[in-house]
């Protein structure tokens, strides 16, 4: 027996509430900077843009932090399903410390590879976003995960604005600025900021922060042992100390490394005062941003 209208009209709901209920978080559109960053694993957004996205967060714009691996094998001695929970776990509670959001992806730690489904993934992520920044890893790097994310990023920085690529997410009107993290290595090109930020006001949060992470920094991650884990309790407080010191160590040599770039975005004085620092290179790939963009883009300087 054919349906009624009623039925009919009652099946078309019920069809578009699903859909409603599956779509994908979208960033509002309310005049505010939409900025995505993808790290390879839960830890890398977290460490090389962590200040900046307080930033940005704190003046009330979108930051989201994504990672391409869900890290379950990022430990000397756990590993698999538990471990990918840990760490998800561990980046929602950094998320909410930092007023961003936070996505963990599926795909297995140490086996990230630059296929056309992951390209789809990233391509739809960043419209799903909305993004104005798209931060990555560049794709020269000692870590495959690390490397790949990069090209997967970079494969996505123009064909996030053509239509019938992933045609079943609206493609970006403009281009998004893309941005590479630092990193130490030289060949085949070393990393060359275009902008260096200062982050000694939210540093204590940043590393309050970093220290929720616990399975990575506390504990060691992959290479760590179960001889870095004290159990008297002052050689705890000391093992914490050392830590945290050292994840500060990492945005206070950026400061001193970039103290010139510093100074072209903070001014000479006030640059020579900076004890942490984050510093980004704009991908080619991308839009190219004047000067006076890269001030709107990142709101810290002043007049």
């Amino acid at each position: 027996m054919r349906p009624t209208m009623h039925h009919a009209l009652r099946s078309i709901l019920a069809g578009s509430l699903f859909l409603a209920a599956c779509a994908p978080a979208l960033a509002a559109d309310d005049g505010k900077l939409n900025i995505i960053c993808f790290g390879a694993h839960p830890d890398d957004c977290e460490l090389q843009v962590g200040g900046v996205a307080t930033m940005w967060a704190a003046q009330g714009h979108h930051v989201k932090f994504v990672s391409v691996t869900n890290g379950d094998i990022g430990h000397w001695r756990d590993a698999g399903g538990p471990l990918a929970k840990r760490r998800k776990a561990e980046v929602q509670q950094v998320a909410k410390a930092l007023g961003i959001t936070t996505d963990v992806l599926d795909i297995h730690d140490g086996e990230l590879l630059p296929t056309l489904e992951n390209r789809r993934t990233i391509a739809r992520l960043i419209r799903e976003w909305n993004a104005d920044i798209v931060m990555s890893h560049r794709p020269n790097d000692y870590h495959p995960d690390h490397r790949y994310t990069g090209v997967l990023v970079q494969d996505v920085a123009y064909m996030v604005a053509v239509p019938f690529f992933t045609p079943d997410t609206p493609p970006l009107k403009k281009n998004p600025v893309f941005f590479f993290y630092p990193d130490s290595f030289q060949k085949p090109t070393p990393f060359k900021p275009d902008i260096a930020v200062a982050i000694d006001s939210v540093m204590n949060k940043k590393l309050d922060a970093l220290m929720l992470i616990e399975s990575q920094f506390y504990e060691g991650g992959a290479l760590g042992s179960a001889d870095l884990i004290p159990t008297d309790p002052a050689k705890i407080e000391e093992r914490r100390k050392l830590v945290r010191a050292g994840l500060g160590g990492r945005n206070r040599a950026n400061a001193q490394k970039f103290r010139d770039l510093l100074a072209e975005w903070h001014g000479k004085d006030e640059a020579e005062k900076v004890q942490y620092a984050e510093a980004f290179e704009i991908c080619e790939y991308g839009r190219k941003p004047s000067k006076e963009e890269l001030k709107k883009l990142f709101p810290f300087f002043g007049e």
